[in-house]
């Protein structure tokens, strides 16, 4: 069996996973400040302490998954469309 045949089944998989956790979980926890709403940063003992505030999700710690954004884009123009 060639090997791009194997490897339909296994993307197919890991696309229906990614829509189930999109609709699951719409949101994970924001790369940047990894969750905490702040960047976390050092002073200069080394201990941590807490930095500025984190703009890319406002603070928050969440943000929306590609995929449930592009899926809210879809259905808004969709039903714009219908109306």
């Amino acid at each position: 069996m060639p090997f791009s045949l194997a490897a339909i089944p296994a993307l197919l998989f890991i696309t229906l996973s990614y829509a189930v956790l999109c609709t699951v979980r719409p949101f994970g926890t924001c790369r940047k400040c990894r969750g905490f709403g702040f960047a976390m940063t050092t002073d200069r003992k080394g201990r941590p302490k807490r930095g500025k505030h984190c703009r890319r999700c406002d603070g928050h710690g969440i943000r929306i998954r590609l995929g449930r954004h592009l899926w809210n884009r879809w259905s808004r123009t969709y039903r714009d469309g219908t109306r």
